[in-house]
């Protein structure tokens, strides 16, 4: 009979804990602590094959083979870029998002897709003709996709050992539960324990494996946060229901770089990869309006153009208004208290709005210039010129810095057939005749309003 205690575990942290504490110890966040039920009895572990003991010897850096990981190249260009260039074997990816945003859908039409591989995608949310539906609305088929309709872990294994797949799809890790512990499936300690049994059963046999995971109310995956330091990579899936494009982000990845993004469209056949972005994230009219930018921006090594749209008006109730979609508000505060204190513009009794287009986040600095310029734009109500792009950071003394990747950022501009970009005069190594887009390098801000509105303040 299996000896059974009671333990309390932190629903932020994972922390644990022999009796409830208000206070966690190890986050100190308030009113944490639940309990749970768990059995401590003897672990079997998947078969890995015959029974050979391993014992690890340490080995000289010098020595240590040092060559790539091989990888599973997905027929989706966006999901292999965040990945790191595809699929690491043997590595455990974690894949997370918004209820409805569509993740089983993703997964599974990765899974039909890539045809030479055996993928067992295992459903504990969905019954098998649920996920046949799914299947059938994205239109596709495949002999080496099988479903599994389980939620017990060990069941799990064993049919793992007589199927063999090199993918295992799991939706999602909230529904799992081990047999070795009491606690209800989606508690801490299942959550905690069916992961750290995937992560062995990955890097022992050389599966690869995805991981569905929910997320909190806050954004956050649900689960202790030392799920997140378990696996090998972090997928986050992004967009609002009420529009049609998702973006997938890419949070952690030992493989690969953390900064890529990929763009989906959601349609009735599915998700369909955005080659393009920029056919997303700009406006095609025709028209020419004042409070309009155009920014260059790098998502890991990917170029892309971004619409920065501000509004000014006369504070209507006294407090002047500074919101910000897609774009810190911290950072407008300091780039417009940079226009009132260097460059004489009064916009501390104005409301200010700004909005990255595309329902997309921000942070490369390299957009700073197009802030200002759109909400220079939109103060003097004139068109800034929609045939411009903008790549540079702001300093705090008024100047136009340098951004790294200018090369590529000109490039893109150039092959979308933009007539001209603004780009900080310090940037090293770059000449006129090596492109065919026109380049003007300023120094100050005022250079800059010069050059778009003539000078007129």
């Amino acid at each position: 009979m299996a000896k059974i205690k009671k333990s309390y575990f932190c629903q932020n942290c994972g922390s644990q804990s022999a009796q409830w504490v208000g206070k966690c110890p190890s986050c100190s966040e308030w009113n944490t602590f639940v309990e749970e039920v768990i059995a401590k009895s003897d672990k079997k572990l998947f078969s890995t094959g015959p029974t050979t003991k391993i014992i690890s010897k340490p080995v000289a850096i010098a020595e240590v083979s040092d060559e790539k990981h091989n990888r599973i190249i997905f027929a989706d260009p966006e999901l292999n870029r965040v990945l790191g260039g595809g699929l690491v074997h043997g590595s455990l990816v974690l894949f997370g998002g918004e209820p409805g945003i569509g993740k089983s859908t993703l997964m599974l039409q990765m899974a039909l897709q890539h045809s030479k591989a055996r993928v067992l995608y295992v459903s504990g949310e969905e019954s098998m003709k649920q996920v046949k539906m799914r299947a059938d609305r994205i239109g596709k088929t495949s002999p080496n996709c099988f479903l599994l309709n389980e939620t017990k872990l060990q069941h799990i294994f064993s049919h793992i050992e007589e199927l063999q797949p090199h993918i295992l799809i799991v939706d999602s890790i909230q529904t799992l539960h081990s047999e070795y512990l009491d606690s209800s499936p989606g508690s801490i300690s299942q959550i905690r324990e069916c992961t750290g049994d995937l992560m062995k059963f990955a890097k022992e046999t050389q599966t690869s494996v995805f991981i569905i995971g929910h997320i909190t109310k806050d954004g956050s995956i649900a689960g202790p946060k030392v799920l997140e330091h378990m696996v090998d990579t972090v997928l986050q899936f992004e967009g609002d229901r009420n529009h049609i494009y998702r973006l997938l982000r890419t949070t952690k990845n030992r493989f690969g770089s953390t900064n890529e993004l990929g763009i989906y469209e959601m349609q009735t056949s599915g998700l369909v990869p955005v080659e393009n972005p920029t056919d997303v994230l700009l406006n095609n009219s025709d028209e020419q309006l004042s409070g309009v930018a155009i920014a260059s921006t790098m998502e890991g090594m990917r170029p892309m153009l971004v619409e920065v749209q501000a509004l000014v008006s006369t504070a209507a109730y006294g407090n002047p208004q500074r919101t910000t979609t897609g774009f810190d508000t911290k950072r407008l505060n300091m780039l417009l208290a940079v226009l009132e204190k260097r460059c004489g513009f009064k916009l501390g009794a104005k409301d200010v709005f700004l909005n990255i287009t595309g329902g997309i986040k921000v942070s490369d600095p390299a957009i700073d210039l197009a802030v200002v310029c759109a909400v220079l734009s939109s103060n003097v109500d004139m068109p800034s010129g929609k045939e411009i792009v903008l790549a540079a950071e702001v300093g705090l003394t008024g100047e136009i810095r340098p951004v790294p990747h200018i090369d590529q950022r000109i490039m893109e501009a150039q092959k979308l057939g933009f007539e001209k970009m603004v780009i900080s005069k310090y940037n090293k190594g770059i000449k006129q005749k090596d492109f065919d887009i026109e380049l003007v390098q300023v120094g100050k801000i005022e250079e800059v309003f010069k050059h778009l509105f003539g000078g007129s303040n």
